[in-house]
């Protein structure tokens, strides 16, 4: 690496390249792979496994008195006390794996004090390694990295998630294909949200979101987002994706319009039961509806990008007008 990292972030660069290895390796042989469910549709191998282990051993190495928060093995290694936590995904996208699609990632992010610090994406099938720490900006081998500069929605390539466990809400999400779909230019779902995330900091996507995801699939790939000049957050604009599960992000100036969008198909059920009556009935809008208002809203001057796009700022949901559909 030419420019100087973080030491922390050396380590954890060293501890995804030495995951990935397991994975490469064993990807040349999934037949002999040993699977189980974690649920319908979620699997873990014996490669989640040995891959996590390979990472715990290389971080807790470096710095025994950390925490650790990964997808397999939960918070039973290392300090729990600690300010500094380890969010690890070991191969997100396994189900993509098992099927040779070679989509997929290992993902290691450090917070201090909540506040994602370092982190490390690593797609071992491609050798691309992602790579960002706060305040110095985002990089995929080297080479720094920056989200798009469209700002017209209908030029847009969006990356998403579909539902896949029991339980999760099939309708909303065909609700939002529906507005979707008509306004942007492609809709993708490649399924390993770590690299989505990247893939809008670098700019091949122009803008994400998903639902349903938990704290190690989001984390590494929203200081990616930030550090490319991006913002991140829930469908209402709000910062506390990681505890949601609930992650949009993309440029500054498509990120305002997919808010007004999607704000009305969140899944803070609490929220729901105190929406205003237009919110709700915003999730009904049919494409052409939704085609009118985000018209009728680009149609004004766009918002200059923000300096510092950290976290975004709080903020109530953005009411969608309901307009007639053109004649």
């Amino acid at each position: 690496m030419s420019q100087a990292l973080h030491p922390m972030l050396n380590t954890a660069i060293k501890a995804a390249r030495s995951a990935g290895t397991i994975i490469n390796r064993a990807s040349l042989d999934l037949d002999r792979l040993q699977i189980n469910r974690k649920a319908p549709n979620d699997f873990v191998t014996e490669v989640d496994h040995a891959a996590e282990a390979a990472i715990i051993e290389t971080l807790l190495g470096a710095y025994p008195g950390h925490g650790i928060n990964a997808e397999e093995s939960g918070r039973t290694h290392g300090t729990s006390s600690s300010e500094y936590v380890w969010i690890i995904d070991p191969l997100d996208g396994t189900t993509n794996f098992l099927h040779g699609f070679p989509v997929y990632a290992v993902s290691i992010a450090l917070a201090f004090r909540g506040q994602v610090q370092q982190a490390v994406v690593y797609d071992p099938a491609r050798n691309d390694l992602f790579y960002a720490s706060k305040g110095r900006g985002a990089f995929l081998n080297d080479k720094r990295i920056r989200v798009s500069k469209r700002t017209r929605l209908a030029d847009c390539l969006l990356g998403t998630g579909f539902p896949f466990r029991r339980g999760d809400n099939f309708q909303r999400y065909l609700k939002m294909m529906e507005v979707m779909m008509p306004l942007c230019a492609g809709l993708r779902r490649p399924g390993a949200a770590a690299l989505d995330l990247c893939y809008v900091a670098a700019g091949w996507y122009d803008g994400f979101f998903e639902t349903g995801l938990k704290p190690w699939d989001m984390a590494a790939g929203s200081l990616m987002i930030t550090e490319a000049g991006g913002l991140v957050g829930n469908f209402t604009g709000n910062a506390d994706f990681l505890e949601r599960g609930e992650v949009l992000a993309a440029s500054p100036r498509i990120y305002g319009q997919l808010v007004q969008l999607l704000s009305p198909f969140t899944s803070v059920v609490n929220e729901e039961a105190a929406a205003p009556p237009e919110a709700a009935r915003a999730a009904e809008l049919t494409p052409e509806a939704a085609l009118g208002a985000v018209l009728d809203d680009t149609a004004r001057p766009a918002p200059a990008a923000a300096e510092a796009p950290a976290a975004p700022k709080l903020k109530p949901p953005v009411r969608i007008r309901k307009v007639p559909a053109p004649e």
